[in-house]
């Protein structure tokens, strides 16, 4: 029960310290791509491409913005990762995409990207990539935000009350985030099935 009650602690205070101004950069940046008819292009790596999987659906359905996970499509990513190598896998496949200064790229990350401890180096390849076309960054990522967060346009940490439990709040704050973003009035444009249920 201790360690229940710890994690569910620590979720409160992660909820306590969400940085509220970026989150509403957030929301801008996606409403201005989605006006520029922009791309959103959303990379994450383990838990954080499922994640990224499940906010495409939420983006393009609730939103009304065109967007991608470059993991959805396996057989290119594990083509990609055979032939090319596994630091370039998300730049590659922007450059094919013909990613464009109006697109957006959503990092979802625990660390965010770090060259020098071998973490995560496609992502911070990608956001090289971004950077060299002129596309707006936003990361929604855990820790100190690693590469991500010092490129941003806008980024969300979410705050690490206990280091031991980093991974699995990040992760799971991530859900929160997206669904905030897809939730509020200036990007949703589509009803959710169950609030619209009578």
């Amino acid at each position: 029960m201790d360690f229940i009650k710890q994690f569910l602690a620590e979720a409160n205070q992660i909820i306590a310290g969400l940085d509220k101004s970026q989150i509403e950069k957030a929301v801008n940046l996606i409403k201005e791509t989605r006006d520029q008819e922009g791309r959103l292009f959303i990379l994450g790596v383990g838990g954080s491409a499922a994640n990224a999987s499940h906010a495409v659906n939420d983006f393009r359905k609730i939103v009304g913005i065109e967007s991608y996970a470059p993991t959805d499509n396996v057989s290119e990513l594990t083509a990609r990762t055979n032939d090319e190598g596994w630091s370039t896998i998300f730049a590659k496949w922007l450059e094919t995409s013909r990613l464009k200064s109006n697109d957006l790229i959503l990092v979802l990350s625990v660390g965010g990207g770090n060259l020098e401890k071998n973490v995560s180096p496609n992502l911070v390849s990608a956001l090289q990539y971004a950077q060299e076309v002129g596309a707006k960054v936003l990361g929604i990522v855990g820790r100190d935000g690693g590469f991500t967060a010092k490129v941003a346009d806008a980024c969300v940490i979410i705050p690490t009350p206990n280091p031991e439990n980093t991974t699995p709040h990040a992760e799971a704050f991530q859900a929160v985030v997206w669904h905030l973003l897809v939730s509020h009035p200036k990007l949703k444009i589509q009803q959710t099935k169950w609030e619209s249920v009578k």
